[in-house]
């Protein structure tokens, strides 16, 4: 009796794409162990029942059920069953090497000439479809690797997919060396486009028998070197190199005379626009020097004229205030019932009453011998008397015609000085009436701060900012003082 198998697992090793495990005889109760990468196909009477991933399994009717037709519900499930098991390789098989069986013939398009070439290079090869590669491809086989030396195989995916592999390089190589106007001497630079080009026309073949081409590389193209045809095709190129390099040389030299004359011509041009520029500038500088005499000469008339109606108004004003004042008096006077003629009168007749009185009093005490001389005196003392009332009331009556329209003011007795302007104020003024600045009361031991604007002690800093107190022309150094608006020293404005 047959050896009846209790664990199945795959036993072969990763270069192998499909294993068959050797034992035949199983029983409902046997173990199928898939590992991660790969899966399990369970046959039997050559159809393929069911498809186990990765994972530990009990080869059972629940399991497979497909399997209950052939086994005798009798049994008791400990019936034996001959099956195959198959297990499939899912890993990424890199670096499968390929490479063309003959070689390709090119015609050069620049010259005519007939060249052979040949390609090689490596791909990534992986199962894509299970079911599809053991039924299509290898059937009633112990397995199959990519190579006839791996696995003791029959037959290998090389000697399977090297024809449509070489029928497709040949049938795409050539015509996208050509599509995409390559030179048969700088192919490597294009190995990437040429290796999608043909990964594309090969892929469907492998897809057809369950596997896929996850990259595909062409890393040579091999080149007739001793070639005589290939060697006229390089002396070409030379040559062709060689007028390119001329005429780029020659477009080289024809752009940097073109440069130069560029710049010569731009460089006259901005000389010329200079020159230009400098003319209307000087220009310009006399016309503005003639517009600014003229406006200045304009500006000293209007000032004249200005000043000559600020006169006129002055006069005209001081006249209307002294006429005014006199009617005002005149009224006044009328208000109170007397006109200047009695005032005048009034004060005569008061000079005559006190010269009589002094004179009564002097003829008392002196006796009879002066009284010729006294009468004199009287009569002087009366003249005099009525001459100082009446020059009173014609200094009052003329006053208005004082010539320079002013009258004399006394000066205050006591007054102070702006400390920013230098105007004389009031002694009791806190603010100044010429440039509105705080006048601030000092002790004879204080000043202000030129800084701040603080009252300080005198000394040579501030208590409120620490400024210096001394204060230095900024041109020559030498010290300003307080109030000052110029430098003594060197006439700089502070």
């Amino acid at each position: 009796m047959a050896h009846i198998t209790d664990i199945i697992k795959y036993e072969g090793d990763n270069s192998t794409f499909v294993w068959k495990h050797p034992n035949e005889d199983f029983n409902t109760l046997t173990q199928l162990i898939v590992h991660e990468s790969q899966e399990a196909v369970f046959m039997m009477n050559g159809e393929a029942l069911d498809l186990f991933g990765p994972g530990r399994h009990t080869l059972e009717t629940q399991n497979i059920p497909k399997l209950g037709k052939y086994l005798s519900a009798s049994t008791g499930g400990a019936t034996p069953f001959h099956c195959e098991v198959y297990f499939i390789n899912k890993t990424v098989q890199m670096g499968v090497k390929w490479g063309t069986d003959s070689k390709v013939r090119y015609i050069d398009p620049d010259s005519g000439l007939p060249l052979e070439l040949g390609a090689s290079g490596e791909m990534n090869l992986q199962v894509s479809d299970s079911r599809k590669l053991l039924i299509k491809l290898v059937g009633t086989m112990k397995g199959i690797a990519w190579d006839d030396q791996s696995g003791g195989f029959t037959k290998s995916l090389q000697n399977s997919f090297r024809p449509l592999i070489s029928t497709a390089v040949k049938s795409n190589l050539t015509t996208a060396i050509k599509a995409n106007n390559i030179n048969i001497l700088e192919v490597d630079e294009h190995l990437t486009e040429l290796s999608k080009t043909l990964k594309d026309a090969i892929q469907p073949g492998f897809e057809e028998y369950g596997l896929t081409i996850p990259q595909f590389y062409m890393t040579t193209v091999v080149l007739p070197e001793n070639d005589p045809n290939f060697r006229k095709v390089r002396d070409l190129y030379t040559v062709g190199i060689q007028k390119r390099v001329a005429q780029a040389e020659a477009e080289v030299k024809s752009a940097q005379i073109q440069a130069e004359a560029e710049v010569r011509k731009t460089k006259a041009q901005t000389e010329a626009e200079i020159t230009a520029a400098q003319r209307v500038a000087e220009l310009e500088k006399q016309t503005t020097e003639t517009e600014i005499l003229k406006r200045e000469a304009e500006r000293k008339i209007i000032a004249s004229q200005a000043e000559a109606q600020a006169r006129a108004i002055e006069a005209s004003g001081e006249a209307q205030a002294i006429r005014a004042e006199g009617i005002a008096e005149a009224e006044v006077m009328q208000a109170k019932g007397y006109s200047e003629k009695d005032v005048l009168q009034a004060e005569v007749q008061k000079a005559y009453a006190e010269g009589l009185g002094q004179f009564g009093a002097n003829a008392g005490a002196g006796g009879g011998g002066g009284g010729s001389t006294m009468s004199d005196i009287m009569g002087i003392g009366i003249g005099l008397q009525a001459a100082g009332a009446m020059g009173k009331q014609f200094g009052n009556m003329f006053e208005g015609m004082n010539p320079s329209g002013q009258s004399e003011q006394p000066a205050p007795a006591n007054s102070i000085q702006c400390p920013n302007c230098g105007n004389k104020l009031p002694a009791n003024a806190k603010f100044c009436l010429e440039c509105g600045t705080k006048i601030v009361t000092l002790e004879a031991n204080e000043i202000i701060c030129p800084s701040c604007g603080s009252k300080t002690p005198k000394g040579k800093f501030c208590l409120e900012c620490g400024a210096p107190m001394i204060r230095k022309c900024a041109n020559c150094g030498a010290e300003i003082p307080a109030g000052g608006k110029f430098c003594l020293e060197c006439g700089t404005k502070v």
